[in-house]
This record gives structure tokens, sequence and C-alpha cells, in this order.
């Protein structure tokens, strides 16, 4: 008897091989998410009267106001400023998943899904994600 619970299914599968695998393709995606969060991207509206900065991984790092953009005194300029912010943040947001889609392509390719955002990666495409990846 041998030491592979899958001889039984006609041999040729390597476990060992497999966890290899496995283990290099974690390590991968360890460092493209560290390369990721360390890169940034801006996003803005109204021609540069609201920037918003997110690191490669999707996260808020800063927002910047031009002065003079908004005056602030009413309920209306407020949430006018507001909508700029968030208008600015999908806009960086966009940005980022595309650096991450670029980065984290390779990895993705040979999962099922992989072609297709979130696709192919942990937790993308799986119903509730993985836990403590992503």
């Amino acid at each position: 008897m041998t030491d592979n619970p899958f001889d039984a299914l006609g041999g040729g599968f390597d476990m060992n091989s497999l966890l290899e695998q496995a283990q290099q393709m974690q390590e991968q995606l360890q460092n493209a998410q560290a390369q990721l969060a360390e890169q940034t991207v801006d996003g803005s509206v109204a021609g540069g009267a609201v920037t918003v900065t997110v690191c490669g991984l999707g996260d808020l790092v800063g927002v910047r106001i031009r002065p003079g953009t908004v005056d602030g005194d009413s309920e209306d300029d407020l949430s006018d400023l507001a909508d700029m912010i968030v208008a600015a943040f999908r806009d960086a947001k966009a940005q980022a998943e595309s650096l991450a889609s670029g980065a984290l392509g390779p990895l993705a390719g040979g999962l099922p899904g992989g072609d297709q955002p979130g696709g192919g990666l942990p937790g993308g495409g799986l119903p509730g994600g993985l836990p403590g990846l992503g």
C-alpha cells in the first residue's frame, strides 16, 4: 500500500506537487497584494475640485478639496460636496480595481472565473468569500 490515497483513483495525482503549487500561488498573491497596498491612484471630479486617493487595494487614504470650491454655509453646498466626494471615490476605486486586475490577473488566469472581475481570486465568485482573504 502506498502513502498516496489518490493512487486508488488510477494514480498520477501528486498531492505534494499540488500543495507546492498552491503554496507558491499563495506567496505570489500575498506579494502582489503587498505591492498594491503601496501604490495609490487618484480619482477626481469637477475639474479637480475634489480629489480622492485610494491605495491599489481600494482603501481610502486621502481626500483633497480645492479651496474656494465649496462655500459650506448651506446644507445644499455640503450635500453637493458629499456627492462630489462619493463620485471621486468611485472614480478612484475603479482605477484601483483596474490596477489590481492587472497585478492579480496572471494569478487568477488558471482559476475558474479568472477572466471576470473578482472571479478566480480568493473570495471572488465564491458565496461568502474566503474568510481572511481579500
